[in-house]
């Protein structure tokens, strides 16, 4: 009777630590996916705030361009255009020629960003 109450102890006692252990390993999960998750968001918050500086340097940039090249064409719209067409046909070129290069740079960069 005695062995089968040490049995019964020896295997609740084992029990309760699989339990724990299973408890441990979800916990350690969940604390590694925040840790990757809040790696990724702040690194694309930070690069989201340079991208929007940059943006909007660009735009006073290329109003300053437009407006330039319009004083010197006699009509102001007129330099909106020629920025305008220097953009289309930018981004013609890009999507015909660099449009696989470029998906799988920022593919690569976020792969990298995830795995880190």
């Amino acid at each position: 009777m005695e062995v089968m109450e040490d049995y019964a102890k020896l295997i609740e006692s084992m029990l309760q630590k699989v339990t724990d252990y299973g408890k441990t390993s979800l916990e350690l999960a969940k604390l590694q996916a925040l840790d990757k998750t809040t790696d990724v968001v702040s690194s694309l918050m930070a690069h989201w705030i340079v991208l929007f500086l940059t943006v909007t340097f660009l735009i006073f940039l290329n109003i300053g361009a437009a407006l330039w090249l319009g004083e010197i064409l006699g009509r102001i719209w007129y330099g909106f255009f020629v920025v305008a067409a220097f953009y289309g046909l930018t981004a013609l070129i890009m999507h015909f020629f660099m449009h696989k290069w470029l998906k799988r740079m920022f593919g690569n960069t976020f792969i990298k960003q995830v795995l880190k």
